[in-house]
């Protein structure tokens, strides 16, 4: 059984073939065309996590790939009374065809995935964002090409999408520089397996010089909101602005995975520089996560 818990659990080839489908189911629903190969199946969504973006993405691509979604909170399920885990998989396995998680602990989506006898996708942890990478890798294609060899920065906190940015580079082979304030670096080990495609700096300036895309996120993520004081005052210098945008590339991009804290991470006007392409970012979610889903139910279903 295939599941999606981070980019390496598919190949650079698979990737890239997903993110070219994903371009044509795009083309096919701007065209209005209907196309519904999976009718009468269910994408089980269980959140644990708020969200806006997953929730709306994978609940209407389903939709329109003409099967059904259903959303499962902890106030929904035996999982926020402590069923176990495993107990849980081995039971929403046997009555939907494919699963996304949306957690905390990266360990409880891998224990899920184990007892799972259809696909479960990462739809967020606290190590990886997986999904939220297929999007940003289709955005840059669909505006400048490949993305292999160019030069992408990443600024901000060493979470989980950094750490997905991490996988990125070595799946799509371009070169990634984090600015990162000290102590807030990612984890050592997948630092290490990245090997030459990673570089870990101090200076937002000198990571962003030349660079042909500048990703940020929110400085406080969910689950560490009462460390905001502090994150504001270490991350005060590692806002990105326009300013920062000039010593990229001419041609350089911004993204952005949303929702944006304006005059934090971002200047309040960064999103309105023509540079930005958070919007085309967003609209990703829906297609690259539906061409993922048909990736990995043609796969469960051929098995």
């Amino acid at each position: 059984m295939r599941h999606f818990l981070t980019l390496m659990d598919l190949t650079s080839e698979e990737l890239n073939q997903v993110l070219q489908r994903a371009i044509e189911l795009k083309a096919m629903q701007h065209r209005h065309e209907v196309y519904e190969p999976f009718k009468n199946q269910v994408l089980g969504m269980i959140f644990e996590k708020s969200s806006t973006r997953t929730r709306v993405s994978f609940e209407a691509g389903m939709t329109q790939f003409g099967g059904a979604a259903i959303f499962l909170s902890p106030r929904d399920t035996q999982l926020g009374r402590g069923e176990p885990i495993e107990d849980s998989a081995r039971v929403l396995s046997r009555m939907v065809d494919i699963i996304m998680i949306r957690t905390f602990d990266h360990a409880d989506i891998e224990l899920f995935a184990k007892h799972s006898t259809v696909p479960v996708i990462n739809a967020l942890t606290d190590d990886y964002h997986p999904c939220q990478l297929l999007a940003d890798m289709q955005t840059f294609i669909e505006h400048r090409g490949s993305i292999k060899g160019k030069t992408v920065t990443w600024i901000g906190d060493g979470n989980n999408m950094c750490q997905s940015y991490m996988n990125a580079a070595v799946q799509f082979d371009f070169h990634l520089n984090i600015a990162v304030p000290p102590g807030f670096e990612p984890d050592a080990d997948l630092l290490a397996k990245c090997g030459d495609h990673v570089s870990l700096m101090t200076s937002p300036e000198e990571a962003a010089t030349q660079s042909h895309l500048i990703v940020t996120d929110v400085w406080a993520s969910m689950g560490q909101e009462e460390e905001q004081a502090e994150r504001l005052r270490q991350f005060k210098h590692y806002q990105v602005t326009e300013a920062l945008l000039d010593k990229a590339a001419d041609d350089v991009l911004f993204m952005h995975c949303l929702p944006a804290h304006r005059g934090e991470e971002i200047s309040m006007t960064l999103m309105d520089d023509p540079r930005a392409v958070v919007w085309d970012e967003a609209e990703n979610r829906l297609h690259a996560q539906k061409a993922l889903m048909e990736f990995l139910l043609n796969k469960a279903q051929n098995k």
